[in-house]
């Protein structure tokens, strides 16, 4: 290198305490990839539609709270996670093309597709899978609960006595926070915030006979399900939905009127930011500014009972400013059929029934295991030590994060020959002992560098509120660079070591969470080698600083590097077959759908690479079509932990690859984005065998077929393995 490892964190230094945090522009630079002409060979029609691919991939997760051999709980924790899932979609995915259908753009998706026809395809595939949805819950799950003694009850199924002790549940905890909102010439119909929950009320006035509507806001500050009945061991355990609680007391809120209508309804409102950035103004203004527009979004969908009359849904369709297609009818089931009442709205409300203490219902429980590089739980050993003598791989969950990564920061921050600290933070827990970590360092008189990416959609205010605790501790406080979101996941300690100065790394796919990487599958790098410090140093020298890099050591970084390194490593491997040589490409990420990625894999196809894809969500690549895909396998597997590392292996090159973007768009073009190259055999054979293990032809997993259907695997009556089930295992052997 050119320049001395203490002339480069001299360099990287950010401005003095007390600054206002920089949000960097982006230097020019050359196109992320000059977009090849397309050829000829590759038929118009070689891409699957990417919205009906997340519905799919939606679908899939219904399809394990249909199976019965889950315990029941998670079966209803997948129920509450399909809910949650369709309701950023509407809010973001669905909003996004509503607002080009609107604004007239003819913008066409990669399979022909226009906004208003993809809008009109979702809305149909959307009511079938909310039927099924429904049918789930109400045909098996709920049913099962019972039997268990885990009741969600209807106010006419309780007893007298506990009529009684929920009334005055509702006058104590209840009635004092409700405000219902009436609707006249005097007062105009009422805002409705997005995916609050809501009674559309009529009431007439006994006297003139004159009916009146209102509307009333289910509060979201007191249990959605109200414990009725729990037993001291919570075997049984009873909830009443807070809806019908109220509904059950609209006469102390309409004195003396006759209640003659009452309905629960939900609105969607448009949550799909567009932050204008000015490199003259204040991020995290601009960004507060945003964020108090975006509850005043547009609806995107309404979510009615089935059991809603037509005057009703007309005049909320009417007020609400919704078009009669994006009605979404919740289906309950009665004496009288499915179509019936009692339909529960917004099944997310089910994680508070997976809270209940049954463990025989859930997963066994899970703790994970410390790397055994890092010593016991107990007794841990030094992290710099331990990287001094080699790389380490850390597969989460199963290689436990707070005594790797976590410990990694924190030894750092305590550590008196550590110089300085820099951390990029996308997104992070509540309570989150990395940002402890570096306020303590930057309190003991470290170098602290924390970019902290304000634009991490959902989770803004709580980085707007890290960000101030980090700056007010001391820390270089970096928003990023304007027009990009920084999602990479790095971390680079510079430590004094008698008289020279070591960098330690680490680079993963996940974000630096505690929570979530209990729950989410993910692999990180661990390393002292030197390259990797060069590049990171580079890297933040790029991100709190005015420099222009594109080309690194051991680093693909988008939006300039990531598509070409994987395009030309997927084009290596042809001229490797071609040559003779051992070829063939696995790819393991959430979504597949940048074209010039997926027509890289289908010319390599063509030549007679063989391909993998392993893909949790979003995949428009077409396998197995003759003449163009047909050395392409594609799966996807779900389960207890949500599949989120991405890991690419090129086999005639013998590369492997570890990072924090999928093959999309906007990760490709619109994010700074790592990858970076593994390169010890210890390592590089783990990796090998997550891919080995999801890969397995015993794997239960869903195949996609050409056409774009997803096809359970392996048949009914195969053997049949469970691919995190048996990571489980092998990581509890080794630890």
């Amino acid at each position: 290198m050119s320049t001395s490892d203490q002339e480069q964190l001299t360099s990287q230094d950010a401005p003095a305490t007390g600054a206002a945090p920089a949000q960097r522009a982006v230097p020019s630079a050359p196109p992320a990839v000059t977009p090849a002409a397309v050829p000829t060979d590759l038929p118009d029609d070689r891409y699957l539609n990417r919205e009906l691919s997340w519905l799919d991939f939606n679908s899939r997760v219904l399809a394990l709270a249909e199976d019965a051999s889950q315990p029941l709980l998670e079966r209803a924790k997948f129920l509450a996670i399909f809910a949650s899932n369709l309701d950023e979609f509407y809010m973001v995915r669905v909003a996004g093309l509503k607002r080009r259908n609107e604004t007239g753009l003819s913008v066409r998706s990669a399979d022909g597709l226009t906004p208003r026809e993809q809008l009109a395809y979702i809305a149909k595939r959307n009511q079938e899978l909310v039927d099924r949805h429904a049918k789930v819950f109400e045909d098996q799950v709920r049913p099962a609960l019972e039997e268990c003694g885990i009741r969600i009850a209807n106010w006419e199924q309780i007893t007298d006595e506990e009529r009684t002790r929920l009334s005055n549940y509702f006058r104590d905890q209840v009635f004092p926070v409700l405000t219902p909102l009436a609707v006249d010439p005097a007062h105009p119909f009422p805002y409705i915030s997005g995916l609050s929950l809501n009674l559309a009320v009529t009431v007439r006035d006994p006297e003139g006979g004159r009916e009146r509507f209102a509307r009333v806001k289910v509060p979201d500050n007191v249990p959605r399900l109200v414990p009725i009945d729990r037993s001291a061991d919570e075997q049984v355990a009873v909830f009443l939905p807070l809806e019908e609680l109220i509904a059950a007391h609209l006469d102390a809120l309409f004195a003396g009127m006759d209640l003659t209508e009452v309905h629960a309804f939900r609105v969607t409102r448009n949550a799909d930011m567009e932050v204008e950035e000015d490199r003259d103004e204040d991020l995290l203004k601009a960004l507060e500014r945003e964020l108090a527009q975006r509850r005043f979004g547009p609806s995107v969908r309404l979510e009615i009972a089935g059991d809603m009359s037509d005057h009703m849904l007309e005049l909320l369709l009417r007020e609400l400013e919704v078009h009669p297609g994006d009605v979404v009818i919740v289906r309950g089931r009665d004496s009288d059929g499915f179509d019936g009442g009692h339909a529960l709205l917004d099944l997310s409300c089910l994680w508070q029934i997976y809270g209940v203490d049954r463990k025989e219902l859930k997963d066994p429980p899970f703790v994970p295991a410390t790397h055994p590089a890092f010593g016991e739980r107990e007794t841990p050993k030094s992290i710099f030590a331990t990287l001094r003598e080699g790389d380490v791989l850390v597969h989460h969950p199963y290689d436990s994060f707070s005594t790797s990564v976590q410990r990694f920061i924190e030894q750092a921050a305590s550590d008196p020959h550590v110089l300085a600290i820099k951390q990029t933070l996308y997104r992070t827990s509540g309570d989150s002992p990395i940002v402890d970590a570096l306020i303590d360092a930057a309190e003991a008189g470290k170098q602290v560098v924390a970019l902290v990416e304000l634009k991490a959609r959902f989770d803004e205010q709580a980085n707007i509120k890290w960000a101030r605790a980090l700056e007010k501790a001391g820390v270089h406080v970096v928003y990023g660079l304007v027009g990009l979101k920084t999602h990479c996941k790095t971390s680079l300690v510079v430590r004094q070591e008698g008289s020279t100065i070591r960098r330690y790394c680490h680079i993963g796919t996940g974000n630096y969470n505690p929570k979530t990487a209990r729950l989410y599958e993910d692999v990180g790098l661990l390393t002292a080698e030197p390259a990797v410090g060069a590049d990171l140093t580079d890297l933040f020298n790029v991100l709190t600083g005015w420099a222009r890099q594109d080309e690194y050591r051991s680093l693909l970084v988008a939006p300039y590097g990531v598509r070409r390194g994987i395009v030309e490593r997927i084009e290596r491997e042809v001229e490797h077959l071609r040559a003779g040589r051992p070829a063939g490409v696995r790819i393991k990420v959430n979504s597949l759908v940048d074209e010039q990625v997926i027509d890289a894999l289908y010319r390599a196809s063509q030549a007679g690479v063989p391909v993998d894809v392993v893909v949790r969500g979003i995949c428009a690549l077409k396998p197995g079509i003759p003449g163009l895909s047909e050395n392409i396998r594609v799966r996807s597997i779900l389960g207890r932990f949500l599949e989120h590392s991405r890991i690419f292996h090129f086999a005639g090159s013998d590369e492997h690859w570890i990072g924090s973007a999928d093959m999309m768009h906007r990760n490709l073009d619109r994010r700074v984005e790592v990858t970076c190259r593994v390169t010890d055999p210890r390592l590089t054979a783990q990796l090998d065998a997550i891919f080995d293990s999801a890969l397995d032809p015993s794997t239960r997993c869903w195949v996609l077929l050409a056409n774009g259907e997803w096809e359970p695997s392996p048949a009914d009556g195969s053997t049949v393995r469970d691919h995190q089930a048996e990571l489980l295992k092998r990581h509890r052997a080794t630890g």
